[in-house]
């Protein structure tokens, strides 16, 4: 429990970096300068004692202390998120390697749906900086099952494990890449931007490929179930809204990374 707990609270912190990339890497802000937080209304430095996670949200009654405009309540919805997450993952698996892994997947895959329901975009440095990330942790911190053990068992399981990631990444994104193609062709407009397909190499890069191919699978369904219910519920014209199917992506693979746990 006390490890779950200092998780819990690690997630918090994070989720609080999260926030900060939700905000500045769609417009292009460095994540490093200025290194403390700035309000988005006034842009006054926030002090650190406005700064605690979830804490500071309750006290300032969701408003910023200087020019009072009222505070996304997406930043402490993100903290307590990624620290539920966090506290999850440990809780379950122990402090060890593969849970530190599955942190580090639910916190890229956070930051992303959030940043795609907002923004409208997946940032490179989560979706191609994770499948690098995803990739190089295959190899210190091995896949389990897999198409690839099939054929790689006899190199190693670290081979096997590198070869897992590599063909979740590179087969799950030409998928996602050959339906744009197609709707393109048939519609004739964009259905699907490159984000989407870099985001899924990234999921891949994590879960395998078999994760990765019910990741889309399920993040299809909420796309069409979900979507479609917001579109009448919100009187979007269904030929040209277009839905961030990012977000769903993102909520279904750690729907499947939750499900599918034991695999990691």
């Amino acid at each position: 429990m006390l490890a779950a707990a200092l998780a819990f609270l690690a997630g918090l912190l994070i989720g609080s970096f999260l926030n900060v990339c939700i905000y500045r890497l769609p417009r292009d802000l460095s994540v490093a300068r200025p290194s403390r937080s700035f309000c988005p209304a006034c842009e006054e430095t926030i002090a650190w004692y406005d700064n605690i996670p979830l804490l500071s949200y309750a006290f300032l009654r969701g408003r910023c202390r200087r020019c009072h405009e009222p505070i996304s309540i997406r930043y402490p919805l993100v903290e307590l998120a990624t620290a539920l997450w966090f506290g999850w993952a440990v809780a379950t698996m122990g402090p060890t390697p593969d849970a530190l892994r599955l942190c580090i997947f639910g916190a890229i895959l956070i930051a992303l749906v959030v940043t795609d329901f907002e923004e409208q975009i997946l940032p490179d440095e989560f979706t191609l900086g994770g499948t690098v990330v995803g990739i190089v942790l295959s190899l210190l911190i091995p896949l389990h099952g897999g198409i690839a053990h099939i054929f790689l068992y006899d190199k190693g399981e670290r081979i096997a494990s590198l070869g897992e990631a590599g063909l979740g990444a590179a087969v799950s994104a030409l998928m996602l890449w050959l339906l744009r193609w197609i709707y393109e062709k048939v519609r004739h407009r964009e259905g699907l931007g490159l984000g989407d397909v870099k985001m899924v190499a990234m999921i891949g890069a994590f879960l395998g490929l078999q994760g990765a191919i019910f990741t889309i699978m399920v993040g299809s369904i909420l796309g069409s179930v979900v979507g479609l219910g917001f579109i009448l519920i919100a009187r979007k014209n269904a030929a040209t809204y277009e839905l961030p199917y990012g977000s769903f992506l993102g909520f279904a693979g750690l729907v499947v990374a939750f499900w599918f746990r034991t695999g990691f």
